[in-house]
């Protein structure tokens, strides 16, 4: 026999181990004369004694026992008298008291886990009933079963159910990001062949006419009042075709036609098409211009110098030359697209015709012009008189052969030089002035009352009366000219801030019709004094004069009432009373800077302050 010591439930408890089992005895009497409970055997191998002595007694049934989930067999087990009949009711278990027993034994097996009631209830001879103190305990789950495990298990199921979502996202997102990079490739790939098509498309029609049909499937036809139409031909070309191989024969006019292209381009003149080895084109369409009859020589010029440098070659090696003729006349066209299939841009007119005379009327590896066209270049270009010419169908014609440019206008190699371009840059402003003109009238709101193409013109030709009046340079006057046309175009986008938006506007036009960056820049800065008010140059000076030439004029109380109009439907201005003294200080205040302005000053300011007074009353 072996002797240990035992702590469970915080008793301690001697117990004895024998071949039954393991028994225990606790110290103290118990009490005969009512049953009580002896002993708790778990799993038939421990047992609880209860202790005899009345105060342990009530300690211990005061106390929640905790037993883990294997010790789940339970045995109770009382002594008393043997007439005594005894009920019980195991709370958490039982669904109701058992019926009376003869004997105090009750035994639990395989309890689940929870927490539990054991009450005892016995019954005397006399057939009164008492409770016995009840026994409470607990029994835990198993620890894969106990709360912090279920925790855990919740824990770890969000975790595999975020998880999975968060795979399914990404595979979503995969699969999208696949199904975009596959629309975009095919997007770009469409975009590509729409390119393609659109340059195609481009090459063989003016955009302006190859947009018109991509949007309507036809374009309208056009009259141009002002176009210089270019025709060039071979010398003895039909001769040459029959003694020269086919492909090289081709292959020769590729590359004539292939530098013809890109002169035309540079100028900005229109190719027409070819016919045989006659080379067509035409400036001035489809974008109206007033310097096309200027362009088309220069074109013709480069296209002469190429002709002549192949030629030069040719001789030393002693290979056959090619000599062109060009013609060329300005007049009236008509052009339009025709066919349905492989459409075609051509001209037709008069013009068409003259020009196709003066160039079958010339000579080779020179210039012939109309006498129409020299009106026209004369100041820019040496041109040599042929007398009237008699020309099939139309009679004679005075005809001139261009030699080039004129000296003044020249550098050493005959090319432009500065005065050319600002000479063009001149005609060039007429063209500029009437496109602004046109944008105000087409795009302005309604409820630009001031600022409108009529002021537009007014400070225009005030800035030309001024400039010519004070001697401004040539070079001076077109920066100017351009500010003054561009000072007004930002009102039409961008009320709140309009010098912004007009040296965008400057920074987008300009370019396309020829102006270097340096006439940008110098174009921008004199809009920027305009607006701040900076007047330390001649040209700043001049334009402030021409924006407030209104305040001098008779029709000024007409023109200041419309700016108050416009300035109140923008929000800028809402109370007559407050704008009039604005007006008055403006007119008190304000001065003009050149002394043309001050001398052409129509009323002065005082008369104005009283206008504005009377007007007021």
């Amino acid at each position: 026999m072996s002797y240990f010591i035992r702590y469970n439930f915080l008793f301690c408890i001697i117990l004895f181990s024998t071949l039954s089992g393991v028994s225990a005895a606790y110290p103290g009497s118990v009490p005969q004369d009512i049953p009580s409970l002896q002993c708790i055997n778990i799993n038939g191998d421990s047992v609880i004694l209860v202790p005899a002595n009345l105060q342990e007694r009530n300690l211990f049934f005061s106390r929640n026992f905790i037993l883990n989930r294997r010790e789940n067999n339970l045995a109770f087990e009382f002594h008393g008298s043997e007439n005594i009949g005894f009920q019980f009711f195991l709370k958490g278990y039982d669904k109701e008291w058992t019926t009376w027993k003869q004997f105090g034994f009750k035994e639990y097996t395989n309890l689940p886990a929870g927490r539990y009631s054991f009450n005892t209830r016995f019954r005397r001879t006399d057939n009164t009933v008492r409770d016995l103190p009840v026994i409470t305990f607990k029994i835990l789950p198993l620890w894969y079963l106990s709360p912090v495990a279920l925790f855990f298990y919740l824990v770890l199921l969000l975790l595999i159910i975020w998880a999975l979502y968060e795979h399914l996202v990404l595979r979503f997102a995969r699969k999208q990001y696949l199904l975009e990079q596959i629309i975009n490739k095919r997007t770009e790939d469409l975009i590509i062949e729409k390119e393609k098509s659109e340059t195609l498309l481009a090459n063989v029609l003016p955009k302006n006419t190859a947009s018109e049909i991509m949007a309507k499937g036809k374009a309208t036809k056009i009259k141009y009042n002002f176009v210089t139409v270019l025709f060039s031909d071979i010398q003895g070309f039909t001769k040459i075709a029959e003694e020269m191989n086919p492909e090289v024969l081709i292959d020769e006019l590729d590359k004539f036609f292939f530098y013809f292209d890109s002169v035309v381009e540079k100028f900005g003149i229109e190719k027409i098409k070819t016919i045989g080895d006659a080379y067509m084109c035409a400036g001035g369409i489809p974008e109206k211009n007033r310097t096309n009859p200027v362009e088309v020589i220069l074109a013709a010029l480069e296209m002469q110098v190429y002709m002549n440098n192949l030629k030069e070659t040719s001789e030393i090696e002693g290979m056959k030359y090619w000599d062109i003729r060009i013609g060329i006349h300005t007049g009236t066209v008509v052009a339009g697209v025709v066919g349905q299939k492989k459409l075609s841009y051509d001209i037709w007119g008069d013009t068409v015709n003259t020009a196709s005379r003066m160039e079958s009327s010339g000579e080779a590896g020179k210039i012939n012009i109309s006498g129409t066209t020299y009106e026209f270049v004369k100041d820019f270009f040496t041109c040599e008189y042929r007398g009237k010419m008699p020309v099939k169908y139309k009679g004679e014609l005075e005809m001139y052969f261009v030699s080039g440019i004129v000296p003044e206008l020249c550098d050493a190699n005959g090319a432009p030089n500065r005065k050319f371009i600002i000479k063009m840059q001149l005609i060039k402003l007429q063209d500029i002035e009437e496109m602004i003109v046109k944008m105000f009238d087409d795009e302005a709101s309604p409820n630009l009352y001031f600022h409108n193409s009529s002021m537009v013109k007014n400070i225009c030709n005030h800035v030309e009366l001024l400039s010519t009046s004070e001697k401004l340079s040539d070079e001076e006057y077109v920066h100017l000219k351009l500010s003054s046309v561009f000072l007004l175009t930002g009102f039409i986008s961008d009320y709140e801030k309009p010098m912004e938006a007009s040296l965008r506007l400057v920074e987008e036009m300009l370019p396309k019709y020829g102006f270097s960056q340096t006439d940008i820049e110098l174009t921008s800065q004199t809009i920027r004094n305009s607006y701040t008010d900076h007047h330390d140059s001649l040209s700043d000076q001049i334009l402030h004069d021409a924006l407030y030439d209104y305040l001098g004029r008779v029709d000024y109380l007409k023109l200041t009432e419309k700016l108050l109009r416009e300035r109140t439907e923008y929000g800028k201005h809402t109370d007559a009373q407050s704008w009039i003294e604005v007006q008055k200080k403006l007119l008190s205040d304000h001065d003009f800077l050149t002394n043309t302005a001050k001398l052409l000053r129509g009323v002065p300011v005082e008369e104005q302050i009283a206008a504005l007074n009377t007007n007021k009353e």
